[in-house]
């Protein structure tokens, strides 16, 4: 018995088009930053020593790479494809250091839909305030698929206990 609130999934692999897009913002808080530092226990003086960062290269704090690559995996689970895909292969560049409290403008585009490998290739670009680039990346997706259902459930929902 399935008990809890459907969910719906996001764009099968047969529904998703080339040149397919997503653009959002992400402003970096001290929230998120916080919440990073203490799920992973990471102390790195770069991501959180004014006095230390003052010394290096960057003058300042610097958002933890790791903590970028998480805001595209959620974009990715939350709207292309959506619910139910699966990240299989992550390739990423950072091209200049991405300080805290900064805004930035993620663009995701669909660049390759393989449906022998049931996969879809993944463009992102990630650019500042200033619309300097500090990122880009390219994400291999395994959208998520129709599944057959047990009587009485509707075509491409989900329960959450599933």
């Amino acid at each position: 018995m399935n008990i809890g609130k459907p969910r719906k999934l996001g764009k099968t692999i047969e529904d998703i088009e080339e040149g397919d897009s997503l653009s959002l913002t992400e402003s970096i808080e001290d929230k998120d930053l916080l919440l990073y530092l203490g799920l992973t226990n990471d102390a790195n003086p770069l991501y959180i020593q004014h006095d230390y960062a003052k010394q290096t290269e960057y003058q300042k704090p610097i958002v933890p790479s790791i903590m970028l690559m998480g805001i595209i995996t959620s974009a990715i689970s939350k709207h292309l494809p959506g619910p139910g895909s699966h990240v299989v292969n992550f390739s990423i560049n950072f091209l200049e250091p991405v300080f805290h409290y900064e805004t930035l403008t993620f663009h995701f585009e669909v660049i390759k839909i393989d449906k022998m490998k049931d996969v879809v290739t993944i463009s992102i670009e990630a650019v500042n305030e200033e619309e300097n680039r500090v990122l880009d990346a390219v994400v291999i997706v395994q959208p998520p698929k129709h599944v057959v259902l047990e009587e009485g459930e509707k075509e491409g929902v989900l329960n959450e206990s599933d």
